[in-house]
């Protein structure tokens, strides 16, 4: 996957998330199945963002941004800002 495709996935993923988060805001239910579909796209979101960061990285260091890889959602969750 190249940048622009992570970008275009990216955009398409928040949009989900904001239709998500609408949803459960205006429908006043607990909507265990909206919950649990939010925190996998906000898992998968974030994966999306550490595979544009490390292809950035590689080619500003002159390395083959075709060699960054998704990595799992359990290291991606423990990254501090």
């Amino acid at each position: 996957m190249d940048q622009r495709e992570i970008l275009t996935r990216i955009t398409a993923m928040v949009e989900d998330e904001r239709r998500l988060r609408d949803a459960l805001a205006s429908t006043g239910t607990d909507g265990d199945t909206e919950r649990s579909r939010l925190s996998a796209l906000e898992r998968e979101l974030d994966q999306c963002w550490d595979l544009l960061r490390q292809r950035r990285a590689k080619t500003e260091f002159g390395e083959n941004p075709d060699e960054a890889a998704v990595r799992p959602s359990s290291q991606v969750e423990g990254y501090q800002s």
